[in-house]
């Protein structure tokens, strides 16, 4: 019998490889016959990397370049064997890599994720992954243009400091010093998000305060966005800021859309696309998934909900595993998903949780699969 398991990671716990293998232990302590096949999932935010690199035996490789604040930090992208790089910008410009106290959207930049997608193109890519969560920016893609051989000039020919907050003196653009080899790189944006760049819905508006954005800075982000939708257009002849995914990152999707004619595609669906679900999943008895929190949310573009909507292409049953189940995870069911599970077996803290999360998965997999092993001999 073979049984699929396809978990994103369990934030601040459990990595995607380890939640798959915690799973894999539990269904096999009820059934030791059991092929299980492990494809760790991501949609495009923090662990995208890690998942991908553990379902396709990609390699790994590390860059010193700049945080959001100019900080040098150590960041790791991953190159597959056909030439395919993938890139989380949270492991550049991330916003768990700022202290709370130091969080400043005025001038956070994206610029280390132009120094990882040089480093892509130097490694020969054709083809880049780009994971947009996590983002500690609000500067559209501004840092990550200049760090790729753009230049943003202000009313008297003066380069612009890096960060959203100076988007408002931009007068001119010149891209005569963007890197040619970028015309020849495909590139995929992995995200959920579909807010447009500016306005109410807009990277500002949205995201700008969990970043640290105080209410006055979110209007003033969000002219400034605008300025620099408004001299984009005047360069390109064609005005971006609308498109879905242009808000994401702080705006750097953008960015990659007006200037590297990038493609939005679902985290999830790259992530599955590159490691093979789709054919993991024809002939198996039963698919997991999970990840730490599921609720109502969770269909729009989450990992449970796209291996959810693969398995039920391929006729295969699908249960959920997650650390916590929000308001309305009912509406699971009518996505794809058979039966969702709470990990906690009973009243714990959430750092007992955190700290248990291997033993639980592994505990709630044995218990569902041990009610899937009595209720096949039932029906035989």
């Amino acid at each position: 019998m073979k049984i699929v398991i396809a978990p994103d990671s369990f934030k601040e716990s459990v990595s995607a490889p380890d939640a798959a293998a915690a799973i894999a232990r539990g269904v096999k302590a009820a059934f030791p016959g059991a092929h299980t096949v492990c494809i760790p999932m991501a949609d495009g935010g923090e662990g995208t990397v890690e998942a991908v690199l553990a379902a396709t035996g990609g390699k790994a490789q590390q860059l010193e370049v700049n945080d959001a604040l100019g900080y040098k930090v150590d960041a790791v992208w991953g190159l597959l064997d056909d030439g395919t790089a993938v890139i989380e910008m949270a492991a550049a410009a991330g916003l768990e890599l700022i202290s709370p106290a130091k969080r400043d959207p005025m001038r956070a930049s994206s610029h280390g994720v132009g120094e990882l997608m040089l480093a892509a193109v130097n490694a020969g890519a054709k083809r880049l992954i780009l994971g947009l969560g996590g983002s500690a920016t609000n500067d559209a893609g501004a840092g990550m243009l200049t760090a790729l051989g753009v230049r943003l000039l202000d009313a008297d020919g003066r380069s612009l400091p890096p960060g959203g907050g100076a988007l408002g003196k931009l007068a001119s653009i010149d891209t005569r010093g963007l890197d040619p080899r970028l015309a020849d790189l495909a590139i995929d944006i992995a995200s959920d998000v579909d807010n447009p760049l500016c306005g109410p819905q807009g990277a500002s508006h949205v995201f700008g305060p969990q970043k640290g954005a105080t209410p006055e800075q979110v209007l003033a982000l969000d002219q400034m966005l605008a300025n620099f939708a408004d001299v984009c257009a005047r360069h390109l002849g064609v005005d971006h800021r609308h498109e879905p995914g242009a808000g994401a990152a702080g705006g750097l999707g953008f960015a990659a859309k007006a200037f590297l004619n990038a493609r939005f595609r679902p985290g999830v669906e790259i992530v599955a696309e590159l490691g093979g679900l789709a054919d993991a999943v024809e002939g198996a008895a039963l698919v997991f998934t999970g990840e730490g929190r599921m609720d109502a949310q969770t269909l729009r573009g989450k990992t449970p909900a796209g291996v959810a909507k693969i398995a039920q292409r391929a006729g295969v049953p699908v249960v959920a595993l997650a650390g916590s189940l929000g308001e309305g995870y009912e509406a699971l069911h009518a996505g794809g998903i058979s039966a969702a599970f709470s990990l906690a077996p009973g009243p714990i803290t959430l750092q007992q949780a955190l700290a248990n999360a291997e033993k639980l998965l592994s505990e709630r997999a044995r218990d569902v699969m041990q009610l899937w092993m009595a209720a096949q001999k039932r029906m035989l």
